[in-house]
């Protein structure tokens, strides 16, 4: 997704500051899973990070194979089949009941990269399974602003920038803050951002032989896709 990172600590290839992500919790993701996942089912986790979501769902009771390109997010992740690999490089010979792309993955400007990523999803979901997809609508990107912070318990997260570069995709710098032990920690991470419609969603998902089925949330920002 063109992402760069700084801060303390190791950088994933994709900007991703690893130490972050083990201060961050799992959030409703893994509602999300479970809604759409049988009992006791199986899940492909592309882009897993240190198992935040990883480790809710194995006390779950799901069976979870955790796939990320970072073995130093990976040497974090417990209870699970661990897979080193780029999302788009993925060839397991499995299925599994859902698969879920998070992170916003679906919004790189890259079209060839999108297209991959959901080819890796089509290629490892089970007929009639479900496709789980974490995007950035572009109702939600229209009201992005410089400056605005949001908590996620002790972590700090503000848009220390945000620049148009061309129609349709914005620039955007992301500034995480910690304080520990009197000592405050700061991350960025930079990335560009594809402004997608619902429709035009629905659209990059059929030319992947995917459906769009529905939206698990208010804001659109999960969807559910599944073969078509």
């Amino acid at each position: 997704m063109r992402q760069t990172g700084t801060g303390p600590g190791p950088i994933t290839p994709d900007g991703s500051p690893v130490e972050f992500y083990t201060l961050v919790g799992a959030g409703s993701e893994p509602d999300h899973v479970a809604e759409v996942t049988p009992h006791g089912g199986t899940v492909l986790e592309l882009g897993c990070g240190v198992g935040r979501v990883t480790h809710p769902l194995i006390e779950r009771g799901f069976t979870v194979v955790a796939v990320d390109e970072s073995p130093d997010m990976l040497a974090y992740v417990r209870g699970a089949r661990t897979v080193l690999s780029r999302i788009q490089d993925l060839h397991l010979d499995e299925r599994f009941d859902t698969v879920m792309l998070a992170s916003q993955l679906v919004n790189t400007p890259d079209d060839a990269e999108r297209r991959e990523l959901l080819d890796a999803c089509v290629r490892h979901v089970k007929p009639g399974g479900s496709v789980l997809i974490q995007w950035m609508p572009a109702t939600s990107q229209d009201r992005w602003q410089v400056g605005r912070s949001r908590s996620e318990g002790d972590i700090t997260i503000k848009m220390a920038s945000y620049e148009p570069v061309r129609p349709g995709v914005a620039a955007v710098t992301m500034e995480y803050g910690y304080v520990k032990d009197g000592t405050r920690k700061v991350w960025t991470q930079s990335f560009e951002s594809l402004r997608l419609t619902d429709d035009e969603l629905a659209a990059q998902l059929a030319a992947a032989g995917l459906r769009l089925d529905r939206f698990l949330t208010e804001d659109h920002t999960w969807a559910v896709a599944r073969p078509a």
